[in-house]
């Protein structure tokens, strides 16, 4: 259990679910089951988020029903003194209401049994759609339990709807405690880039040979010595050309003088995440060719933070962050003005693409890419039809999120350069990515990841302690 929240933070969220339910709505939400990694060894478990959000229950094997009128039904593995010896410490059902701040607790052996009864006479079943294998399958079979008792005078409910639209809308908005976790986790993955980036700069003076594995170890060590349980993902440590592979992981290649680095990883402390993207010059020193590029993604990174605010669009940083580096495309010869035309044409054209091929945000929370729509519930229907002018598919538009106060987003802008035809060559083979974590405010947005330097000439002094 996540004993830095209060019990009753997810009493609350559970009773503001319920009234959400409608009349004689009954929500399932199982946790993550655990996966076998091989031979008499599982995968370390990590519980399902949208579970957790509701109960703060770490768990595995565990489910939480919430009925009619917010009554809410815990099912965990039961007491078992002979498996705790071998897997640790249970809670029970016994011990579950008082720790946990649920009505009920069950067995999860009686799960199928109880089930069908808390569905009996109920209007709707809600449960999170395509999440959990098997899920639906098992919904129809409490169903059919309970249309086998409609001779008694049972009611079978007769909707099915997707718990996601309302638990999805609930995790978007970050509350004061989830903010308070995030900036700690961030301020953990800080270090770890601070030390990553040392580490390159030590090693290197020193004549010793530097692999990424050095790099990631340095980033593993800094998590778990602040108390975060796990990275938040696969820690991309990317070293010369293989900055250029978006989804690089950090494996053995070798860092060399004179050669850029690409970090982009974070920790997840109590069940939130943390994300973060630095580029460094492994020596500690930017060539100049190195530093051009650097600035512009520097500088279209500003542009995206300060179009990050309450009433702006989601879209509005990531077309911030296209519109300087189109200009600066062409500035350094990276595009030729003579054959793709003016900045406008550029992002018209999508020109950019070829060095630029992701989007500059995405939702961050419990999980790394954290759920919640990204086009304004209200407006979803106002929606137009364009041609990607490279692929030639169709794509339909719709009106983007509005921000509001206590979302967190990621604002990662970046630039990769593959050697091809036309390319000045001093560019060829570097990535580089810049990537914060940012909570929406009334007035802008609070960057959570600004403990490690992010300047050309900050990374230099830092890199040269």
């Amino acid at each position: 259990m996540n004993t830095t929240v209060p019990a009753s933070v997810y009493a609350q969220r559970r009773a503001r679910l319920a009234a959400q339910l409608g009349a004689g709505g009954v929500a399932i939400v199982p946790t993550a089951p655990e996966r076998q990694r091989n031979r008499d060894s599982d995968f370390l478990f990590r519980h399902d988020s949208y579970f957790y959000y509701l109960t703060g229950f770490t768990e595995p094997g565990a489910c939480l029903v919430l009925a009619q009128g917010g009554q809410s039904t815990l099912f965990c593995q039961p007491k078992d003194l002979e498996r705790e010896v071998w897997d640790g410490y249970r809670l029970g059902p016994a011990a579950a209401p008082q720790a946990l701040v649920v009505d009920a607790a069950f067995s999860m052996a009686e799960l199928d049994a109880r089930l069908p009864r808390l569905l009996e006479n109920a209007a709707c079943v809600w449960y999170p759609f395509a999440t959990h294998s098997g899920l639906a399958a098992r919904v129809e079979g409490w169903l059919n339990t309970v249309r086998a008792r409609v001779r008694y005078g049972a009611l079978c409910p007769a909707a099915q709807n997707d718990l996601c639209t309302l638990l999805d809308e609930m995790r978007l908005f970050k509350d004061v405690h989830e903010q308070d976790i995030m900036r700690r986790a961030s301020a953990i993955s800080a270090q770890a880039h601070i030390r990553a980036m040392q580490r390159s700069a030590c090693m290197l003076r020193a004549g010793e040979d530097v692999r990424e594995y050095h790099l990631d170890a340095e980033l593993l060590h800094a998590f778990r010595d602040a108390g975060s349980q796990y990275p938040a993902y696969g820690s991309i440590v990317a070293a010369g050309a293989n900055a250029c592979v978006l989804h690089y992981r950090a494996d053995a290649a070798p860092v060399r003088d004179g050669e850029l680095v690409l970090i982009d990883a974070g920790c997840e402390l109590d069940s939130y995440a943390s994300d973060i993207t630095r580029t460094f010059p492994a020596n500690g020193k930017f060539t100049g060719p190195q530093r051009a590029l650097y600035d512009l993604v520097l500088a279209s990174q500003e542009a995206a933070v300060a179009a990050t605010k309450a009433g702006a669009r989601f879209n509005d940083p990531h077309d911030a962050t296209v519109a300087v580096l189109a200009q600066g495309m062409l500035d350094l010869g990276l595009l030729d003005k003579n054959k793709v035309g003016s900045a406008q044409d550029v992002i018209d054209k999508r020109a950019y693409f070829q060095f630029y091929m992701h989007r500059t945000s995405h939702w961050l929370g419990m999980d790394v890419h954290d759920c919640g729509s990204y086009v304004e519930p209200g407006e979803a229907g106002q929606a137009s039809e364009s041609k990607d002018p490279l692929s030639g598919e169709t794509i339909t538009n719709r009106p983007s999120r509005v921000l509001r106060p206590g979302m967190v987003l990621t604002i990662e802008p970046g630039i990769y350069v593959r050697p091809a035809e036309g390319v000045p060559e001093q560019f060829h083979n570097i990535g580089i990515r810049i990537e914060d974590d940012a909570i929406v405010t009334a007035t802008g947005c609070e960057l959570i990841t600004r403990g490690v330097p992010v300047k050309a000439d900050e990374i230099e002094a830092l890199m040269r302690a």
